[in-house]
């Protein structure tokens, strides 16, 4: 099958890893990626596979309509088997030019769960609405990374007929324990005593990811004279975001917390880490970095958002959001476990890294998109 997806860009993020590491990993199908915005670090790695990636130069003056019109010839040109999108503004305007292009085969890809107004964007929330109330015309299926995702957007109004949950899935061989010799240094970071347990967070700065909601928290073990360093790394978590500084200073963390920034060996920063934590207080489907810290043999602390309860399981923390004596609650617990009972702390590395390897493999998702795109095509032969 020739399957032409429609995303909006190729930065680091969520939806747009998922759609490289699904497009790499199946060899079986031809694909084609058209970007609504131009440019990303992604779009190298697709290109260096052999995968065509054409931007449709949405972010230029008057673009949109421009970038309307563009989609539509190419999609005319390309005629696809099937059009995959991913977020709901290419689910809603890549799915309407696919119809009008002739293309018959149309999946959505939702991966976000729940909007809230005033903290997502206001275009968001209503390109959800009018997918909602579209979702009977213009896809065959609709992919959820999460099935907390199904579930709010059945509440919306989505064809919950139509619906199908995939998880995501990841390349192990990337994500996995490191041995003592492959652990290598990573940029930015000072020096850290063997002795002090390594926290981290690794997602953008946003405010779905409720940082400050962490940073309360970890003033809070420190209130209570429990020892850590953590480490925040992304887009935005560096010394220029001057409310994110002050925050650190104004709690009196600025010994206890290092600002890394981005980073492009994120498996080698999941591996330095004694401990992941996800703060996110809405707007999660399927966290990637949650299962890519386990699939390493770090141990998670998350908060209930999405599906992090799913992929911790047993074998992490799970506690609400919002609420930052309960997370600091659940971050002393890890840190007591690690410090004062090894062997059971090497037990819970060890069965975190089997939950993903055993639930979560990049092969079950290729597996998983493969047969629904097969069902789609058969089913409107």
């Amino acid at each position: 099958m020739h399957i032409v997806h429609v995303i909006t860009s190729l930065y680091p993020g969520g939806a747009q890893s998922a759609l490289v590491r699904l497009c790499m990993n199946d060899d079986g199908n031809k694909h084609t990626v058209i970007t609504m915005i131009g440019g990303g670090d992604l779009e190298d790695d697709l290109r260096e596979k052999g995968i065509s990636v054409e931007s449709l130069g949405f972010s230029q003056k008057g673009g949109l309509a421009s970038g309307i019109l563009t989609l539509w010839k190419l999609l005319r040109a390309h005629r696809p088997d099937l059009v995959q999108t991913w977020m709901y503004h290419p689910d809603l305007i890549g799915g309407i030019c696919a119809r009008l292009a002739g293309v018959k085969h149309v999946c959505w890809g939702i991966r976000h769960t729940r909007l809230e107004n005033g903290q997502s964007s206001l275009s968001s929330i209503l390109s959800a609405k009018l997918c909602a109330k579209l979702s009977g015309l213009i896809p065959t299926r609709i992919v959820c990374c999460a099935h907390e995702a199904l579930r709010i957007h059945e509440l919306l109004g989505y064809r919950s007929e139509k619906m199908t949950v995939v998880p995501n899935g990841y390349d192990l061989s990337s994500f996995y324990p490191y041995s003592k010799e492959e652990l290598v240094p990573i940029s930015g970071l000072a020096y850290i005593s063997d002795d002090v347990p390594v926290l981290g967070m690794v997602g953008r700065y946003n405010a779905q990811k409720d940082h400050l909601n962490l940073l309360k928290a970890l003033a809070e073990l420190k209130e209570r004279s429990v020892g850590f360093v953590c480490l925040l790394v992304g887009e935005g978590l560096d010394s220029k975001n001057e409310s994110l500084s002050c925050a650190i200073s104004d709690l009196g963390l600025g010994s206890h917390v290092q600002l890394l920034g981005l980073s492009s060996n994120i498996p080698a920063i999941m591996n330095r880490l004694d401990l992941h934590v996800l703060s996110s207080s809405f707007g999660e489907a399927f966290p990637n970095v949650v299962a890519e810290a386990m699939a390493c043999g770090t141990p998670c602390v998350g908060t209930d958002v999405g599906d992090t309860a799913l992929i911790i399981g047993s074998h992490g923390w799970v506690v609400p959001p919002r609420d930052h004596v309960l997370l600091a609650d659940a971050m002393q617990s890890a840190i007591n476990e690690h410090q004062n009972s090894p062997a059971l702390w090497s037990m819970r590395q060890r069965s975190s890294v089997d939950h993903i390897r055993t639930n979560f493999t990049i092969d079950k998702m290729v597996s998983s998109f493969d047969s629904i795109w097969a069902d789609c095509i058969a089913a409107k032969e």
